[in-house]
């Protein structure tokens, strides 16, 4: 396959059988340069045509709880009381701008995922 800017399925298929031919090529080889060119030709055709939306405000946060072992009383410092935590986390209750900026700030979860509104589920 030469390389060629990913115009169609057929050609992102094949691109996808030559990364894992190529896959676990040593950097600076031929074949690891042409993976890195690949992975970059694949990651802009995704990007375009399989674009995904910012996650849930209380997914990011109970991902980002999960990656670095933190427990809802981890969380009070940056929301409130054990109560508040719970609420938000349950979602019952919507993150303030207060609490945007200390999630932010303090777990490193972007900004603009923090603003987006919540999902609430009704609880019967």
């Amino acid at each position: 396959m030469s390389l060629r800017p990913i115009r169609s399925e057929a050609d992102y298929d094949v691109a996808l059988e030559e990364v894992e031919r190529l896959w676990g090529a040593k950097s600076g080889t031929p074949e690891g340069d042409r993976l890195d060119v690949l992975a970059t030709l694949i990651e802009v055709y995704e990007t375009k045509h399989y674009p995904m939306d910012p996650p849930d405000p209380i997914e990011a946060i109970r991902f980002r709880m999960e990656q670095q072992g933190l427990t809802r009383k981890d969380l009070e410092p940056m929301i409130g009381p054990r109560n508040r935590v719970a609420d938000i986390l349950n979602r019952k209750r919507g993150l303030s701008i207060d609490m945007i900026r200390h999630l932010h700030e303090q777990l490193g979860i972007s900004a603009e995922v923090l603003i987006r509104p919540s999902r609430f589920d009704k609880v019967a």
